[in-house]
């Protein structure tokens, strides 16, 4: 009889031991994918720098997202847009909803008067009650 497996011959013997390498390769590897992949989800906010205040208020119910950029990008709920896009769309929701509110969040950098242009916008479309968005400060 021949020698299969490394059993002796003539006994039975049962494999008692799993290699595991194999398990903490694969585990390792996707451990390095989902790392990877999780860097590039995080990304995809708009970033700006927030000025800072001692106050930064209280939070509020539902809103609409204003991000203005430094570079003069415009964005309604994380979707790029211009005025006459942010004039229609907010002016359809505050039809539907008498409270609705605006948070603006503005890079340090932006000038005053793109800031109180988005305002007469809000207040055309019907949106009285707004805050711009700053950091607390430390």
């Amino acid at each position: 009889m021949a020698n299969i497996g490394g059993a002796e011959e003539g006994g039975d013997q049962m494999i008692s031991g799993i290699n595991v390498t194999p398990l903490v390769d694969v585990t390792l590897v996707l451990l390095i994918i989902f790392m990877v992949t999780a860097s590039y989800i995080v990304k995809e906010a708009i970033e700006v720098d927030l000025p800072h205040a001692a106050n930064a208020g209280e939070a509020v119910g539902r809103t609409f997202a204003l991000v203005l950029t430094k570079q003069g990008d415009l964005y309604l709920d994380g979707a790029r847009c211009n005025e006459q896009e942010l004039l229609a769309r907010v002016r359809d929701a505050a039809a539907r909803d008498h409270q609705a509110r605006a948070a603006i969040s503005a890079d340090r950098a932006v000038l005053h008067g793109a800031v109180v242009r988005v305002i007469d916008i809000l207040k055309e479309a019907g949106i009285s009650r707004f805050a711009i968005n700053v950091e607390k400060s430390e």
